[in-house]
């Protein structure tokens, strides 16, 4: 019986600490290149955002049948949360002429596509 509620009290305080079930990455993008997360068929995901770089990102939305919709530009230091609808990419663009750096926290459905591209 004990081991089963240590079993239990272990699962419960690593599914609430965000241990199981999030992604966590610290993400670098070349400058002028973007990040694409999730250009694949999914469910709908949560981003933290960080900008830990120099240089202005642009983070937008793209479904995957096409068109792009809800930019908004991340100052560096400046953190933001983005909700992401099923079936639909987000991208992270490097404005700027340096390598940029940003840390990613994701939560929701984590079957997600993720490339680079220019």
């Amino acid at each position: 019986m004990k081991t089963i509620i240590a079993i239990f009290a272990i699962l419960f305080i690593t599914t609430s600490c965000g241990i199981i079930g999030s992604l966590n990455s610290n993400t670098s993008i070349k400058p002028k290149e973007s990040f694409v997360l999730g250009n694949n068929k999914h469910g709908s995901f949560k981003t933290h955002l960080k900008n830990e770089g120099v240089t202005i990102l642009k983070v937008y939305q793209a479904p995957i049948d096409g068109g792009t919709h809800s930019p908004v530009l991340i100052n560096p230091q400046e953190s933001v949360t983005v909700k992401t609808e099923k079936n639909t990419a987000l991208i992270i663009e490097n404005t700027g002429g340096e390598y940029a750096s940003v840390s990613l926290k994701v939560k929701g459905d984590l079957n997600l596509g993720m490339t680079y591209k220019n």
